[in-house]
């Protein structure tokens, strides 16, 4: 059993060190181990390996018939170390024994309750993982991934529309160097600060700044994404999602992604759901990674590739998008790929394609609906409506009929 301890920054409490002191290895990162180093702590002190998980197993492997403690900050199991070794080891392997985690700290500083804000951890992962937080009067607690995080966090909320945002860092919290930064991003003054910190966000939008995502309902505006004409609508995209179904912690697959709105969309409802774009033009396959990240979702995975071919090692997917390159061919293997259970949605806006899908239809059963959307447009000194090219949705739920 391997015992994970939670830190603050002022060091072990005393249950923790009674632990050390019976460790025969201590597992940590420098900070951590420097802790032991002063208790003066027996055991094998052993940092932690870069890169970490490539490296974690092995590591594990030759400390395995040992006394091991690891030590975490706060709580290891918000976005620490415990998770990961949970998932390495399953719950049987490991003991977790928090402490106050700095986001525990933070509120309590802030006097901002839980509900009342979100939790984001920059720690290692990109900066751009904020943005789907970003809304006027949302207030958000970031774990920093360092001294010149909240510098270059400031730099894009100004870019972003965002200059109004008060921001305030909090630095070695629950020890006797605590220290607390305040300003706000149009004009933050401070280039680095001490390098374990967490920010605390007060997010406003600047007068007159129009950013983009500002809502996590399905169908966000269509000038949100980047695109050169390959865009799932707003209004179909919405009627999409709506029929996909989207529950936490779920992965879709978007094939023939295009422009990739509808598996940014889907990714952007809960920070557990996931999404792997497939789509075969180079060119769109990096205006998808731009337009994840720029709307707050850079995990979102892209494969390039023609649709059969891109999907045929990726995990059991728990819905599938089909917005391009939908072939008899194509269905049939996303159908078969999907979980009891999983939904699948096609869009088509061609006859040929249109075929297929009501083949597929007549196979699987389910839903077609054609969508039509009017808009209105100028016609001379008048008004009139003008008709977007209608799309033929067909939607079904895989089941034990139907399969």
């Amino acid at each position: 059993m391997i015992e994970v301890v939670g830190v603050r920054a002022d060091g072990p409490d005393e249950a923790a060190r009674e632990l050390l002191a019976e460790a025969e290895v201590v597992l940590g990162g420098e900070r951590h181990l420097a802790m032991a180093r002063a208790l003066g702590v027996d055991a094998e002190l052993i940092p932690w390996p870069s890169p970490m998980r490539p490296a974690l197993p092995g590591l594990l492997a030759s400390v395995a018939d040992r006394r091991v403690v690891v030590l975490a900050s706060g709580d290891p199991m918000v976005s620490g170390i415990g998770s990961t070794l949970v998932r390495l080891l399953g719950p049987e392997a490991v003991r977790i024994r928090p402490a106050a985690s700095s986001l525990a700290l933070a509120r309590a500083e802030m006097r901002w309750p839980e509900e009342t804000c979100d939790f984001v951890s920059l720690v290692g992962r990109d900066l751009d993982r904020l943005r789907r937080h970003l809304a006027p009067g949302n207030r958000v607690i970031a774990l920093s991934g360092g001294a010149r995080t909240p510098a270059a966090l400031a730099e894009m909320l100004r870019s972003e529309g965002f200059g109004a945002t008060r921001m305030t860092v909090l630095s070695d919290l629950g020890s006797a160097d605590q220290a607390r930064f305040d300003g706000v991003a149009e004009d933050w003054p401070y280039v680095t600060v001490p390098p374990l910190n967490v920010l605390c966000l007060d997010v406003a939008v600047t007068p007159g700044a129009r950013p983009v995502g500002l809502s996590l309902a399905p169908g966000l505006p269509d000038e949100d994404f980047t695109h050169d004409g390959q865009l799932s609508k707003r209004d179909v995209r919405a009627s999409a999602l709506a029929h996909l179904r989207p529950c936490p912690g779920e992965l879709l697959w978007d094939v023939g992604a295009g422009a990739g709105s509808i598996g940014i969309e889907w990714s952007r409802l809960d920070r557990r759901n996931r999404t792997i774009a497939v789509e075969r033009d180079p060119e769109r396959a990096a205006r998808i990674r731009r337009n994840a990240a720029r709307l707050g979702v850079p995990e979102l995975q892209v494969v390039q590739a023609d649709a059969l071919t891109g999907v045929a090692e990726l995990p059991t997917p728990d819905a599938v998008f089909i917005g391009g390159g939908a072939t008899e061919e194509t269905i049939e293997a996303c159908w078969g790929a999907l979980r009891t259970g999983g939904r699948l949605v096609v869009h088509t806006v061609t006859l040929e394609t249109e075929r297929v899908v009501i083949d597929a239809w007549q196979r699987h059963g389910g839903e077609l609906t054609r969508l039509s959307i009017e808009v209105t447009q100028p016609i001379g000194r008048f008004t009139g409506w003008k008709p977007a090219r209608p799309v033929v949705q067909w939607a079904a739920t895989k089941n034990q009929e139907n399969a």
